[in-house]
């Protein structure tokens, strides 16, 4: 006898149509949009990007922001797939998590870098690469390529991705653009601080 996973034995295969795949199932690269004010750096120079929640919605944290609501209704179920759009030198700052988090270009090249101690390192990735950052570790990645709008894949692991935990110096120069985070890691949104405050 097969085996079949107990999670589905008993249980009736779905009948799905096209236009329920289409409707449900579905997000189209080229029409997708996304915010850019999901995260706290994106005020920052050069680190502005679209985010685009594909499926589930990560680590994001503008929950207010109705463009970032998953494109795929249906749920998550231990990761989620988030699109991130860029302009030639658009980036994330340097940040970690405490699940994985997998990198994969789609178009243009993606600089992947990260801090070993107190050193900067980095990799390039080219179209179709990949790479899966260890728990933990600062990273950040850019668009180092010539491609215009670049389109980066990130995946989040983990029924609980829990939130993003920023290098301190990016937490420092957001707070002066207007953008923190509270204690459960929402973002919080003000005005610039002036400079001749």
């Amino acid at each position: 006898m097969p085996v079949v996973d107990p999670r589905l034995r008993g249980k009736p295969v779905p009948k799905v149509s096209v236009e329920t795949m289409e409707r449900d199932c579905v997000a189209r690269a080229k029409t997708v949009k996304g915010s850019d004010l999901a995260f706290l750096d994106q005020r920052l120079p050069g680190y502005q990007r679209e985010i685009i929640n594909i499926v589930g919605s990560g680590v994001t944290e503008n929950m207010a922001e109705s463009t970032l609501a998953p494109k795929i209704k249906l749920p998550a179920h231990g990761f989620a797939v988030v699109y991130i759009r860029a302009p030639k030198g658009g980036a994330a700052a340097l940040h970690r998590h405490a699940t994985e988090e997998v990198f994969i270009s789609v178009k243009g090249q993606w600089g992947v870098f990260w801090l070993e101690g107190d050193t900067e390192r980095q990799i390039i990735l080219d179209c179709g690469d990949a790479v899966n950052v260890p728990i933990g570790v600062f990273r950040g990645f850019r668009n180092v390529g010539d491609e215009p709008d670049s389109l980066l894949i990130a995946l989040v692991g983990g029924p609980d991705p829990g939130k993003v935990d920023w290098h301190p110096t990016v937490v420092e120069e957001a707070r002066k653009t207007g953008l923190s985070v509270d204690d459960d890691g929402n973002l919080i949104i003000a005005e610039p601080i002036s400079k001749n405050a």
